[in-house]
C-alpha cells in the first residue's frame, strides 16, 4: 500500500521535475485586455484573459463574453460560450426562430428585424410553435382580443397576451386608452383636470442646468393620479420620491405642477383618509415629507420636547450610542426594508467598519472627509435609494417605538429662497427623506442612457443637542443638516466630488458665557484697581506728583499685563473646566463647544497673549534703562614713586586700586541678568515627553474617552482647540512649578545659588551695587567687605574667610551686627539731583562732535564721572553727607501687600530691609511668572494654529534664545554705560 502511495505521488512529482528548465525558458508576462479591447469579430475569453475571433458565420455577442450566429444563421450545435456552429438559413426560410435553431418564414404582417428574427406589429403577439412545441414554417402575428370578457393585451416582450391593467377596463371597458389619459402604462378619464395640467417633468438643477427627465416624464402623472384616485400606496411613495429628487422645493407662486406641489395638493384632497400617528403633517397612504411650516413649529422641534433616554459616556452603562435605524425604499416606491443605520449606510466616504461605526458613539465628534471620482458614484449608485431616518429607544414598558428625525436640507427652496440656509430657525422647512445620490433623475429620453446631471449627498450633518440645566444625560432629537451637490457628466474619469460626513455636539453656552464675562468684569476690574496702585506708585518712585501724558500711557502698560494675566486666567480656567468635567462625567452634563462656539475663547487667548507681549516689551524696556553703579570700598595701600611727567622730579603718591575687580562683579552682574527658575530646554523636553510619548495629547480629542493610547484604527474624532489648550497650559504650568519648586528647595539650597553668590562676590570684592529702577527708587546690595579691603594675596584671602566662617570678625550687614545686605532704597530729589549733576558730562560724549575736543578729553570726562560718583555714593552710604542722610526700617505689611510706598522721603532716604532679595525684579530672575505665562501663551497660540504640538515648541525654544540674547546684548551695552566700564572688558 505504501509503495503504491509513493509511486502515484512520484509520477506527477518526476513530470514536473523533468519540467522545471522548459517552465525557466518561459517568461510570466501577458498582454492586459479587456472586453472593450475587442472587435464585433471577437469575444472575450476568460480563460486566456484575451481577445479570440469568433468561428465562421458568428459574431460576438451583447455582453462580449461570447459568440452568436450572424443574422439569418441558424445554430446546429451549442456547447456553451463561444463553442457553436451556425449554417445559413435557405431561402425560403429567411428568418431565424427566437431560440436561434429553426429558420422559418414570417408572416405578411411580420418583419425581419435587424436581428434576422420575425417582428410583429403593435399588439400583436409572435406564434412560432403549436401549444405542443412543433415548430410552425410560417410565423403568425396573432392579435390580442382588447375586448371583453378576454380584455388581453400582448406583455412587454410581446410573448403572450396578458389582461391590461385595471385603469384602462374601468375608463373605456377595453384595452385600448381612446382619448383619455395615457401616462406610465396606465389609463385616466381627464379628471381632475387641476392635478394633470401643467405638470413639470423638468429637473433644475444648479448653474442653470435643465433636464427633460425620462423618469418624470414617465412616471409623474400616473403616481400623482394613482395616488389621487386609489390612494395606492405604492403609486404615494414613488410621488413622494419624485418631490424628494426636486429637493422638497415648493413654489406657491407659479401655477405649474411640478412633483411636490402635486403631493401638497393631493395632500389636501385626501383630508378624509385620516392621519398616522397622530402626527398632522402624516397622511395616512402618503409618504410623511414635510413638517408643519407654522411660525415657531420649528423651535419646539429642535429645543422643545426632549428626548425620552438617558445617555452615558461610559461603557459599562446603557445607552452610550445612537441608534438610528431606516426605512429604505426604491424610486418605484416599494418598501425594501428596514435597516440599522451602521458603517457606510449614510457615508459616501470608504473606510473601516469600526470607524464608521464611531459616528454613533454619543459624545464622539465625528468627521469624514473624502473626495470621490464620478466614476464610482455612478457605477454603485445606478439604483437609487430613499430613507426615512428614525431613532430607536425603549418606551417606559420596555417596548420598542421609533422617534422620526427631522432634516434640514440646504437645498430646498421655498417660493424661490433657500430659507433652510440661513439661522433663523423659524424660517426653516423641515423635511424627512433623504437620499445619497440621485443618478436616476437626470437621464434623459431614454432611461437606459447615461444621466446628464446627478444629484449627490456631499454635506451631512447629524446635530445633537444637550437638554441645557437638567444634568440628566437628556438630549434635544437630533437634526441631520443636508446639502446636495449637482455635478453635470463629462467625463466620469476624471471627474471628482468632495463628501462630508460628522455628527456635532451642541450645549447651549450662554449662561457659561455669561460667568465668562462676570469673571472677566470682575477680574478685569480688579486689574484696573492693582493698575492705578502700580501706576501710583511708579509716580511716588518717579519723584512726580502730576498726572500727565506719561502717566495715563504708564497706566495703560500696567493694565495691559495685568489684563493679559485676567485673560490667560479666564482661558486657563475654562480650559481645565471642560477637560475635567467633559471627559470625567459619567451621565452626560456638559458637552464641548463646537468649532464655531470657541470663536469667543480663541479671541481670549488671543488678547491674553498680544497683552503679554506688550507687558513682556514693557518690562525687557525698563530692565534696560535702569541706572546701576557699583561703589568701590577699596582704599590705597601704601605710596609708589612716581615720576613727573615733563620734568626729573620724583614724587610719591597713592598706591592704585585695582580695577579688576570691579570688572568682575560687573561680568557676574551681566551674566545673572538672564538666568531663570527653570531651564527652558527641560522644561520643553518634559513637556513634549508628557504630550506625545506619555499621551496626554490624546485627552484632547473630542470624545467622551480619556485613553493615554488611541490606535489610528478608532481615532476618528477630530480635537478640541479649548482641551488643546487646557492640557497644553496645565502640563506647561505644571512642570514650570515644579521647577520653580525644586530650584527653590534643593536646588539652590544644596548645588547651587547664582543670587547668593553674586552677593557674596559683591562682599568678597568689596563692592556694592546701587541701582535705581526709578528715578527716586531702586535697590542696594552692600558688599563693603568686613575685612577692610580685597586687594590681597590667597593666603590673606583664605585667612579672611576662615575668620568670617568661624565669627571672629564681624557680620556684613549695612548696620553694625546685623546681616541685610539688600535693600530698597527709596531716595530723595536732592540725592537724585546730585547724582545726576555728577554724571552730567557723560552725556556729552554722546552730543555734537564740536563739544569734545579730542578722544582723550571722553576718556578723561568718564575717568572723572566715575570717580566722583564713587566718591558721591560712598560717602552717602557712609553717612558723610549732613543733608543727605538715610535711615534703614522695616517695610510696613500694607506696603508690601500693595506694593506701594506710604510715605515719600522728604529729608531723609530711606532704606528699606529687603530679605527677598527684590533687586531681581530687573533680571529675568525676578519676573519668572511673566515669562512662564508668556512662553505658555507663545507655546499654546503656535499650536492652536499649527495643531502641533513639536513645532510649537521649535519655535517656542527658538524666541526664547532671540529674546535672550536680544536681552543679553542690549543689557551690556546699558551695563557698560551706567556704570562707565568700557564694553570691550564685559563677557
Amino acid at each position: 500500500m505504501a509503495t503504491g502511495t509513493l509511486q502515484l505521488l512520484w509520477g506527477p512529482v518526476a513530470v514536473l521535475v523533468l519540467q522545471l528548465p522548459l517552465l525557466h525558458s518561459y517568461s510570466s508576462s501577458l498582454p492586459f485586455q479587456t472586453v472593450q479591447n475587442c472587435t464585433k469579430k471577437q469575444y472575450f475569453d476568460i480563460s486566456s484573459m484575451a481577445c479570440v475571433r469568433c468561428g465562421a458565420h458568428q459574431q460576438t455577442s451583447n455582453d462580449g463574453m461570447s459568440c452568436v450566429c450572424l443574422p439569418g444563421y441558424q445554430l446546429t450545435s451549442n456547447k456553451g460560450g463561444p463553442s457553436i456552429a451556425c449554417q445559413k438559413c435557405p431561402e425560403i426560410y429567411p428568418a431565424v426562430t427566437q431560440d436561434g435553431w429553426s429558420c422559418i418564414k414570417c408572416s405578411s404582417g411580420a418583419v425581419i428585424d435587424n436581428h434576422g428574427k420575425c417582428q410583429c406589429p403593435t399588439g400583436h403577439i409572435l406564434v412560432e410553435r403549436t401549444i405542443t412545441g412543433i415548430p410552425l414554417s410560417e410565423a403568425l402575428c396573432e392579435t390580442c382580443n382588447t375586448m371583453g370578457p378576454s380584455f388581453s393585451t400582448p406583455d412587454l416582450l410581446g410573448n403572450r397576451c396578458i389582461r391590461c391593467h385595471e385603469t384602462f377596463i374601468k375608463t373605456t371597458q377595453s384595452c385600448d386608452c381612446q382619448t383619455n389619459i395615457l401616462t406610465g402604462g396606465l389609463c385616466f378619464l381627464a379628471d381632475p383636470k387641476r392635478l394633470i395640467t401643467s405638470v413639470v417633468t423638468n429637473i433644475f438643477y444648479a448653474q442653470g442646468l435643465t433636464v427633460l427627465s425620462a423618469w418624470f416624464a414617465t412616471h409623474l402623472k400616473a403616481s400623482a393620479i394613482t395616488c389621487l384616485r386609489f390612494a395606492n400606496i405604492t403609486a404615494c411613495q414613488a410621488l413622494g420620491n419624485m418631490c424628494v429628487m426636486t429637493m422638497n422645493s415648493i413654489n406657491l407662486a407659479t401655477a405649474s405642477n411640478d412633483a411636490c406641489r402635486l403631493h401638497q395638493t393631493i395632500f389636501k384632497k385626501t383630508l378624509n383618509l385620516g392621519i398616522t400617528h397622530s402626527i398632522s403633517s402624516w397622511r395616512k397612504n402618503l409618504p410623511w415629507l414635510y413638517y408643519d411650516n407654522h411660525y415657531g413649529v420649528v423651535s419646539k422641534i429642535v429645543h422643545e420636547v426632549p428626548f425620552p433616554t438617558t445617555f452615558h459616556f461610559k461603557k459599562f452603562f446603557q445607552h452610550t450610542e445612537l441608534h438610528f435605524v431606516i426605512a429604505k425604499y426604491n424610486a418605484r416606491g416599494y418598501f425594501l426594508n428596514w435597516e440599522k443605520v451602521t458603517g457606510g449606510t449614510l457615508q459616501l466616504c470608504p473606510d473601516t467598519m469600526t470607524r464608521l461605526n464611531s459616528a454613533y458613539i454619543f459624545g464622539t465628534t465625528y468627521q469624514q472627509r473624502c473626495t470621490l471620482p464620478v466614476s464610482k458614484l455612478l457605477s454603485k449608485y445606478g439604483d437609487v435609494h430613499f430613507y426615512d431616518v428614525y431613532m430607536f429607544y425603549k418606551g417606559k414598558n420596555g417596548e420598542d417605538k421609533l422617534w422620526a428625525i427631522a432634516v434640514r436640507n440646504l437645498n430646498l427652496q421655498y417660493n424661490g429662497e433657500f430659507v433652510n440656509q440661513g439661522n433663523r430657525i423659524n424660517n426653516w422647512y423641515l423635511t424627512r427623506r433623504i437620499f445619497l445620490v440621485d443618478t436616476l433623475s437626470g437621464r434623459e429620453i431614454n432611461l437606459e442612457n447615461q444621466p446628464k446631471v446627478i444629484r449627490v449627498a456631499s454635506h451631512i450633518k447629524i446635530s445633537i443637542n444637550l437638554v441645557p440645566h437638567t444634568l440628566q444625560g437628556k438630549i434635544f432629537p437630533p437634526i441631520i443638516t443636508i446639502g446636495y451637490t449637482d455635478i453635470k457628466i463629462q467625463n466620469p474619469d476624471l471627474q471628482t466630488i468632495s463628501i462630508s460626513f460628522s455628527v456635532e455636539y451642541k450645549m447651549d453656552l450662554l449662561t457659561a458665557e455669561q460667568n465668562t464675562k462676570i469673571a472677566l468684569g470682575f477680574l478685569s476690574g480688579l486689574s484696573v484697581i492693582y493698575s492705578v496702585l502700580k501706576t501710583a506708585s511708579w509716580k511716588r518712585r518717579i519723584g512726580s506728583p502730576m498726572i500727565d501724558i506719561p502717566t495715563v500711557l504708564k497706566f495703560l502698560l500696567f493694565y495691559a499685563g495685568d489684563l493679559a494675566n485676567t485673560f490667560f486666567l479666564v482661558t486657563f480656567g475654562t480650559g481645565l473646566y471642560w477637560l475635567i468635567f467633559f471627559k470625567g462625567q459619567h451621565i452626560v452634563a456638559v458637552l464641548l463647544p463646537t468649532p464655531s462656539q470657541e470663536s469667543h475663547f480663541i479671541s481670549c487667548v488671543a488678547s491674553a497673549f498680544a497683552l503679554k507681549v506688550l507687558q513682556l516689551l514693557h518690562k525687557l524696556g525698563h530692565q534696560l534703562t535702569v541706572d546701576i553703579f557699583f561703589i568701590d570700598w577699596e582704599r590705597p595701600v601704601g605710596k609708589i614713586v612716581k615720576s613727573v611727567a615733563g620734568g626729573g622730579d620724583i614724587k610719591t603718591v597713592p598706591a592704585p586700586v585695582s580695577i579688576w575687580r570691579t570688572y568682575f562683579v560687573a561680568n557676574e552682574w551681566s551674566n545673572i541678568q538672564t538666568i531663570r527658575k527653570i531651564n527652558p530646554i527641560f522644561q520643553i523636553t518634559a513637556v513634549l515627553f508628557f504630550l506625545e510619548v506619555v499621551g496626554f495629547a490624546n485627552l484632547a480629542s473630542m470624545d467622551p474617552y480619556s485613553n493615554l493610547s488611541r490606535n489610528t484604527e478608532s481615532n476618528v474624532a477630530p480635537l478640541s482647540r479649548i482641551l488643546r489648550y487646557g492640557i497644553a497650559t496645565s502640563i506647561w504650568l505644571a512642570v514650570g512649578l515644579i521647577q520653580i519648586i525644586f530650584c527653590r528647595s534643593i536646588y539652590e539650597r544644596f548645588v547651587e545659588d547664582r543670587i547668593s553668590q553674586f552677593i557674596d562676590v559683591c562682599s568678597i570684592s568689596n563692592i556694592s551695587v546701587i541701582i535705581l529702577s526709578h528715578r527716586c527708587f531702586g535697590y542696594y546690595i552692600h558688599g563693603r567687605s568686613v575685612h577692610g579691603h580685597a586687594d590681597t594675596n590667597m593666603e590673606e584671602m583664605n585667612l579672611n574667610l576662615k575668620r568670617e566662617a568661624e565669627n571672629l570678625c564681624g557680620q556684613r550687614g549695612l548696620l553694625p551686627n546685623t546681616e541685610t545686605e539688600t535693600f530698597q532704597i527709596f531716595i530723595t530729589s536732592k540725592i537724585r539731583e546730585q547724582y545726576d549733576k555728577i554724571r552730567e558730562p557723560l552725556h556729552w560724549t554722546n552730543g555734537p562732535a564740536r563739544l569734545l575736543n579730542c578722544s582723550g578729553d571722553s576718556i578723561e570726562h568718564r575717568m572723572k564721572a566715575y570717580n566722583t560718583t564713587n566718591k558721591f555714593l560712598g560717602s552717602f552710604i557712609d553717612h558723610a553727607l549732613r543733608d543727605m542722610d538715610y535711615i534703614v526700617q522695616d517695610k510696613l505689611l500694607v506696603e508690601r501687600i500693595i506694593g506701594m510706598e506710604l510715605h515719600e522721603p522728604i529729608d531723609k532716604t530711606v532704606f528699606y530691609n529687603d530679605e527677598n532679595l527684590s533687586f531681581t525684579d530687573v533680571l529675568y530672575y525676578g519676573n519668572e511668572g511673566t515669562l512662564l505665562i508668556f512662553d505658555t501663551l507663545f507655546f499654546c497660540v503656535v499650536d492652536l494654529a499649527a495643531q502641533n504640538f513639536v513645532f510649537a515648541a521649535f519655535l517656542t525654544y527658538v524666541q526664547q534664545k532671540v529674546i535672550q540674547f536680544i536681552r543679553h546684548a542690549a543689557g551690556r551695552k546699558n551695563l557698560a554705560a551706567k556704570t562707565l566700564i568700557d564694553e570691550r572688558f564685559l563677557l
